[in-house]
């Protein structure tokens, strides 16, 4: 189980934090004060004081305090982009509310994504394993030079206590939503529009690429700042302004840094080449699909263990769509791969399909064994599968 790390929100709860500035600016996790009543800082030297929040943001787990006091010391920044795996990290906090306790340990890994939390699509975390317990949410994650690279926020268990698996978030993103919070109260991130997955090995294959990397583009939504900047339907984006997108998280992290309107450059995997792209980002989704129940036709079978039908006239017009439905589903390839009655196919092995005569042509060319492609609209959103195909 994904936990962070005071789990229960109750009078009396306890969690860590740190100053950044001498005049009273503190940073915790935005599930340690987010639904208080009251906050309450203590120091090191035991002197407590009332804490006002200045932002909360529940997509990075952050939030901003601010105490009246001056001449405090504080701690700095450092770059998070320059951990590598192995490195010595130190963790204070207070666990159980045992204050100002420290923990070290290494860092087991980056970049890891939240599993089955999408709260955290925005964050990229780094993995160590320090001794991470509930009362360290908020606390500070240091390398050996003495800077915060990183702010302890989750841990993986099955009991509640720490596992040996914790999560940090990278201290630049923290600085990143620090300023903005500081500034505003609020975080604005950019949004590209697109709807992606992982390149596993079959797509891979499939788009000619040496290795699976990037993020797989199943739909761009109308009129986004993807559409506006020439992104298409599966392509394979590889890179976003310098940084390098090896899994499909690392997209909505890089994205979310830069704020709407920034001009961002971009570089995607098509027909088997590199292509550089400029986007603009913006601040809000569009989605004008629509979806109507299709009327079936007439049916057709074909090799890949599924019957289709034309789509009727109707359909065609309300939807814009072109392309076949899949009518009844036996055992083979296309049940394997995740098929259902009633998607619609628009293309097959990279050929668009716009009649069930085009569609049994492909078909019936299809090589007898290896992976080919199958682009489908369900419930108007679209997708791209792998479809393996065993002589």
């Amino acid at each position: 189980d994904i936990e962070g790390l005071p789990e229960q929100r109750q009078r009396g709860a306890v969690g860590s934090g740190f100053l950044i500035s001498s005049d009273g600016y503190v940073m915790t996790n935005n599930h340690v004060v987010a639904d208080a009543d009251e906050i309450q800082v203590s120091l090191n030297d035991r002197r407590v004081y009332d804490a006002r929040v200045i932002g909360l943001d529940e997509p990075s787990d952050l939030a901003l305090l601010k105490i009246d006091a001056t001449d405090l010391p504080y701690v700095e920044f450092g770059d998070s982009d320059s951990l590598r795996v192995g490195d010595w990290v130190l963790a204070i906090g207070s666990p159980f509310g045992l204050e100002f306790s420290a923990a070290a340990g290494i860092v087991s890994a980056k970049g890891r994504s939240m599993p089955g939390r999408s709260t955290y699509n925005y964050m990229s975390f780094i993995q160590t394993d320090v001794a991470i317990n509930q009362g360290n949410s908020g606390g500070p994650l240091f390398n050996l030079e003495g800077d915060v690279i990183g702010i302890n926020s989750q841990i993986l268990s099955s009991t509640g206590g720490s596992n040996g698996i914790s999560f940090s978030i990278p201290s630049n993103v923290a600085m990143n939503v620090m300023e903005q919070l500081r500034d505003t109260g609020a975080v604005e991130r950019g949004l590209l529009g697109v709807r992606m997955r992982e390149v596993d090995y079959a797509l891979a294959e499939i788009f000619g690429m040496e290795r699976p990397r990037g993020a797989f583009v199943d739909d761009v939504q109308i009129e986004s700042p993807a559409a506006e900047g020439g992104v298409l339907i599966e392509d394979i984006i590889v890179e976003f302004n310098g940084h390098d997108i090896e899994h499909f998280t690392d997209l909505p992290f890089y994205v979310g840094q830069y704020r709407p309107g920034t001009e961002s450059r971009m570089r995607v995997y098509r027909e088997g080449e590199l292509r550089n792209l400029t986007v603009v980002l913006g601040s809000s989704p569009t989605n004008n699909v629509a979806v109507i129940e299709p009327e079936v036709v007439r049916e057709r079978s074909n090799p890949l263990g599924f019957r289709i039908s034309e789509l009727s006239d109707d359909m065609r017009r309300v939807t814009g769509l072109s392309g076949v439905q899949i009518a009844e589903l036996n055992e083979g390839p296309g049940r394997e791969a995740g098929l259902l009655v009633g998607d619609v196919i628009v293309s097959l092995n990279r050929q668009e399909i716009d009649s069930a005569d085009k569609f049994a042509s492909v078909a019936s060319n299809l090589p007898e064994s290896g992976f080919v492609s199958v682009r489908i609209v369900r419930e108007g959103q679209g997708t791209t599968m792998a479809l393996e195909l065993a002589p």
